[in-house]
């Protein structure tokens, strides 16, 4: 392990806790609200459970059972063509179940069986059949190859290695469904593309030269070539390490919950049967499964997770989002899971599901985002949660106000959204506090899908004012996960939002050399420090397609500069496309898919950076896996190879006055480069909307000179700002509040 904690005179704390210490006595009328609150939330998501069948049609077999019965009572002298639309819909719903072979049967009985009809081989529903069939053919390689084989190398985009198929079967029936597809003008154009893209996919898998497909279709050679200068390779060592999961889309936390100064991993699966999993951080570069003892067995489901310290007794504890996506089948409740400390016997953290008995589980809406701060500067973390209003169901977004301490020990939430003015109905799916003006107030700011984004100044009074059209921030409005970071080092903080538009018909264009249109970007607004912003997304290199929903940044380099990893994909089978790298070259990007072998092309999710193995560089954990039944996938985690030219620094915060973690503080490191003094800026959060990072801020430093940093710390609630200097490199340093 290189480098270690640093102390430097009162300020610069041993960051040793003993496990003993970690977790805060409650009272006994709260211990008993905790346990009743437990129980309930044990015994709701358990009927959540129960009725998944019924109401998720991602996850249930409800529709593999209505077709079977469908079918069975279809009379004798049915004509073909409904019996066609019965077989492609039953293969359809099989799909999405997981029964890969029983899908092929039935829809190429369903092609079969349209081509003999009236209705014949023009019939949009005979195309929608074949495409269909085609990703079963293509879901059965992926199945019978990466998910029964799995290697490190497996669905690294460009393919090589053990990526390519032994069972060939699934990828040469696909591989002659969509080239097929592809060249015939009776599809529409945007399928058309989309068939293209697969054909050449499928053609990867096999191992086979993309030069075999006719030129209309092919993807250039370049595509499948790693960049001659770019970023080192990533190993995905989930395997080797303990952490390789395999399931649907979820949460992921890495963060150090038990006080051993290493980061655990906290995960979450969407299906409504699973359980959350704590994965506690041995040192050794591996991981021990803790759930059970950890009292998770029957926290089930959760899209999304993000970590928090509610009650300032100093651990970590945990917030888990559910209902997403679901409509009215989405009023899931949310589970806030307190740390009671380490289980000597067992080594595992304790969680308690206080949801019911803090105030927060008696409205339940759809979500899968929310973000914590300090919004009224009163030294504890408030809570908003982006609810989806969307498909019949109004959900508005709620702000749960963090009350403090009552008689008994209870931090109690009262939702004051309304009031607050925040109390948006929109399809929200991305939510992040960020202090852009400076004022020590934490500003709000939303994501929303199909639909302008939202912009909230926090007044300081308790109250917001709808900035969004003032500073023209409203888009893309087909957005996904956002997220405040200083990405240029100017001492202020910018906005990223993603675009969820980069499907693959869109990818096929990209990498054919068009152009993607400007509604169709993302956006980067840098703060111009006057209170404005200037969406600078094509200019520096952000003009690519992109698809996610997990995603996160951090300094993979230590070049001083924050780079970003985007977990994409979406429901659809077709929707195999790779996971993204984007480095930050000193405030411009660059896309490093290839070189560093991160472009994964299962689906991502929850996506966080952290130093997990502490050598000094940032590893990233990716939780995997789609949203139907029959696409699930190994979670992955990227270990970093390092870059000795370059030096680090990383800062944990203890509030005093502030709450326990520092969380809205300002870092900035500064360092003599070659005689200059450069400074690096990062505020204390978990990053991203869908994903958590540690809230231990790690800081990149260009060069190896050997020259002392300064550090300094501004604590929003007090304002003050306390400076440290001689600084060592290469440490770790925990900094307590005057």
């Amino acid at each position: 392990m290189r480098g270690g904690w640093n102390v430097c005179g009162l300020v610069l704390l041993v960051f040793l806790i003993s496990v003993q210490g970690i977790g805060q006595t409650v009272s006994d009328a709260y211990d008993r609200a905790s346990k009743a609150s437990h129980l309930r939330m044990k015994n709701e998501l358990a009927e959540l459970n129960r009725r998944m069948n019924g109401q998720n049609h991602y996850l249930g077999d409800a529709d593999v059972i209505r077709g079977r019965k469908m079918l069975s009572q279809l009379p004798f002298t049915v004509p073909s063509g409904v019996r066609a639309r019965v077989l492609s819909e039953l293969g359809w719903a099989e799909l999405r179940y997981g029964l890969e072979e029983e899908a092929i049967e039935n829809l190429d009985l369903s092609t079969r069986m349209f081509r003999l009809t009236r209705e014949g081989a023009e019939s949009e529903y005979l195309k929608t059949t074949v495409g269909t069939l085609g990703l079963s053919y293509l879901r059965l390689a992926e199945s019978r190859n990466c998910c029964a084989k799995p290697s490190p190398e497996s669905c690294i985009f460009p393919l090589r290695g053990r990526a390519i198929h032994d069972d060939t079967t699934g990828s040469e029936k696909a591989l002659k469904i969509f080239s097929s597809m592809a060249l015939d003008p009776s599809f529409k154009e945007g399928a058309r593309d989309e068939a293209a893209w697969l054909a050449n996919i499928a053609l990867m898998t096999l191992g086979r030269n993309l030069d075999e497909l006719p030129a209309a279709i092919r993807l250039p050679e370049l595509v499948t070539e790693s960049e001659p200068e770019g970023m080192p390779e990533f190993l995905n060592i989930a395997p080797r390490a303990g952490v390789d999961t395999f399931g649907l889309s979820g949460g992921a936390v890495m963060d150090d919950f038990d006080g051993d100064g290493f980061f655990d991993l906290l995960v979450s699966e969407w299906d409504a049967g699973k359980s959350a999993k704590f994965f506690k951080n041995l040192g050794d570069g591996t991981f021990r499964d803790l759930s059970s003892a950890a009292g998770l067995e029957h926290s089930l489901g959760g899209l999304n997770m993000k970590q928090v310290d509610f009650d300032n007794d100093g651990d970590l504890d945990a917030y888990i989002l559910r209902g997403a996506w679901l409509d009215k089948s989405g009023h899931h409740p949310n589970s806030l899971l307190r740390n009671d400390g380490v289980d000597p016997e067992s080594g595992a953290v304790k969680f308690v599901d206080v949801t019911f008995a803090v105030g927060l589980g008696e409205s339940h809406y759809p979500t899968q985002t929310c973000s914590w701060a300090d919004f009224d500067l009163d030294g504890d973390l408030d809570l908003f949660v982006g609810n989806e209003t969307f498909g019949g169901v109004r959900a508005p977004c709620q702000l749960f106000r963090n009350d403090g301490p009552d008689q008994e020990g209870v931090h109690r939430f009262t939702d004051i959204a309304k009031s607050a003015g925040v109390e948006t109905f929109g399809y929200v799916k991305g939510v992040i506090w960020g202090d852009y003006d400076n004022d020590r107030y934490p500003d709000l700011y939303l994501s929303c899908i199909n639909e302008p984004n939202f912009m909230y100044r926090n007044r300081g009074d308790g109250a917001f004012e709808n900035v969004t059209d003032k500073l023209n921030v409203s888009k893309p409005e087909r957005s996904f996960p956002a997220w405040f970071w200083d990405y240029n080092n100017d001492g202020l903080l910018d906005i990223f939002v993603s675009s969820y538009d980069g499907i693959p018909a869109e990818l096929f264009h990209f990498y054919r050399g068009m152009k993607i249109p400007l509604e169709r970007q993302a956006r980067l607004y840098r703060n111009d420090g006057r209170g404005g912003f200037q969406n600078l997304a094509d200019s520096v290199g952000l003009n690519m397609p992109m698809l996610p929903m997990g995603s996160n940044f951090g300094d993979l380099m230590n070049d001083g500069f924050p780079d970003i990893y985007l977990g994409t994909g979406k429901p659809s089978y077709a929707t195999i496309v790779p996971n993204i790298l984007i480095a930050n070259e000193k405030g411009r990007f660059t896309d490093r898919t290839r070189s560093s072998r991160m472009g994964h092309l299962q689906k991502g999710h929850a996506v966080s950076f952290g130093d997990f193995d502490r050598d000094g560089d940032l590893d990233v954990f990716e939780q995997m896996g789609g949203g139907y039944r029959g696409d699930p996938y190994y979670d992955s985690l990227y270990e970093n190879p390092g870059n000795p030219e370059n030096r680090w620094l990383s800062v944990r915060l203890k509030g005093i006055e502030s709450n326990s973690f520092g969380v809205g503080s300002r870092v900035k490191v500064t360092s003599t480069i070659k005689g200059e003094k450069e400074s690096f800026f990062q505020w204390m959060d978990s990053g991203g909307s869908f994903g958590a990072n540690p809230l231990e801020l790690h800081f990149g430093i260009p060069g190896q000179s050997n020259e002392p940093l300064t550090v300094e710390v501004f604590w929003p609630k007090t304002g003050k700002t306390q400076v440290m200097t001689d600084v060592a490199a290469n440490r770790r340093i925990k900094i307590s509040e005057e």
